[in-house]
């Protein structure tokens, strides 16, 4: 099988399929693309609705559940971190193995005395960044 990847900042992306038959790995890429499509929603007891990334202050993880804060609402989302992570614009980072901050939504940051950086949000919840993400993070803010 043949492809080609074009990367244009210019162009809206769009995937072309050309197939003789519809096989597994074509219900796969569809299924993947899809999955990608999804809108983040969400739940709060019985209540669900949609969440603008403008407004979450960061994507956790606790008890297995990915969870989003937002400035005064806790949402449980039906999706894995890393399905949140493929879904995130680019004021978003990875800062530990269970967290995704919006960079928009930080208070401050404070370092530590054992070298890591803590980050606080515009909601008053405290992350910690994970060592083998400072990199990411500092190049990203423009510090390195």
């Amino acid at each position: 099988m043949k492809y080609t990847i074009t990367i244009d900042p210019n162009q809206e992306e769009e995937v072309l399929i050309y197939a003789r038959e519809k096989t597994e790995l074509i219900q796969k890429i569809e299924a993947l693309l899809q999955d990608n499509a999804t809108q983040l929603i969400g739940y709060k007891g019985t209540e669900f609705r949609i969440l603008g990334e403008d407004e979450v202050c960061c994507f956790i993880v606790e008890d297995n559940k990915v969870f989003a804060l937002t400035d005064t609402q806790r949402y449980q989302l039906k999706l894995r971190l890393y399905q949140v992570e493929a879904l995130l614009g680019s004021s978003f980072i990875k800062i530990n193995q269970s967290a995704i901050a919006n960079l928009k939504m930080i208070r401050k940051f404070d370092s530590t005395i054992g070298g890591t950086i803590k980050v606080v949000f515009k909601n008053g919840h405290v992350e910690y960044v994970s060592r083998r993400n400072i990199q990411r993070l500092k190049e990203r803010l423009g510090l390195v």
